[in-house]
């Protein structure tokens, strides 16, 4: 069976990595062979960008424009897709990642204003047309992730995104539910704002159907159901 492409996008505070690791445990539990990554990273190249392009100014970072921060993260995914994820799937391996052009599209468009197609095309160039099979979207109230985040003090130190204005943060969401909404079956609204438990059930069901359909075609088939009841 050919390789299977998932990937998680959200806004901050959604819980993408934790509920990708948790998938990565019980698909492996399963007897399936999973590859755990993460968009900025994945490969040293990769990992290396991550480092530059996230850390905040006020933490030692690097001041960047707009378009070299894209460029940046562009460019640890073609690293990134040629070194780690394609070899992958074209093992036949079921990859699990942490952001992919999704968040580019919507932080560095959606975000910071660049412009769409210019940024499509530079994931296309860099991706070589590889897409996720299918797209979860782990989707809250921007208020409800920020204070999941930060809200009591004892968050993580904001990194370039995470300290943007509540603002940039409602443009993300924004675009991420445009991108669903022309992305049509491939992308599934997962509502994060339930319990862990009920978004992993929620989760496992969704990418388990997937498999199901995979194993009786040799063909990509698109997945059907979009999750409900979302904010």
């Amino acid at each position: 069976m050919q390789g299977l492409f998932v990937s998680f996008e959200g806004p901050e505070g959604a819980g993408k990595t934790t509920q990708a690791r948790r998938l990565a445990e019980d698909l492996r539990s399963e007897g399936h062979d999973v590859v755990l990554t993460r968009e900025p990273g994945g490969t040293p190249l990769a990992e290396a960008v991550r480092g530059l392009v996230l850390r905040h100014a006020e933490s030692g970072g690097v001041p960047m424009s707009a378009a070299t921060e894209a460029l940046l993260f562009t460019a640890a995914r073609a690293d990134h897709v040629d070194r780690l994820i394609r070899p992958a799937l074209d093992a036949g391996r079921v990859v699990i990642c942490d952001r992919f052009t999704g968040s580019t599209l919507a932080y560095q468009g959606g975000g910071r204003g660049l412009d769409a197609d210019a940024l499509t095309a530079a994931q296309e160039l860099a991706t070589g047309g590889l897409r996720p099979d299918l797209t979860l979207l782990l989707d809250l109230p921007v208020r409800d992730g920020l204070d999941r985040r930060f809200g009591d003090g004892e968050g993580d130190t904001p990194n370039r995104m995470d300290a943007e204005s509540e603002a940039f943060h409602e443009r993300v969401r924004a675009t991420y539910h445009r991108l669903a909404a022309a992305e049509g079956s491939t992308w599934v609204i997962v509502d994060a704002g339930r319990p862990p438990v009920a978004v992993a059930a929620a989760i496992g069901d969704t990418v388990r159907s997937v498999l199901r359909n995979r194993r009786t075609s040799d063909r990509r088939v698109p997945h059907q159901a979009v999750e409900t009841g979302r904010p």
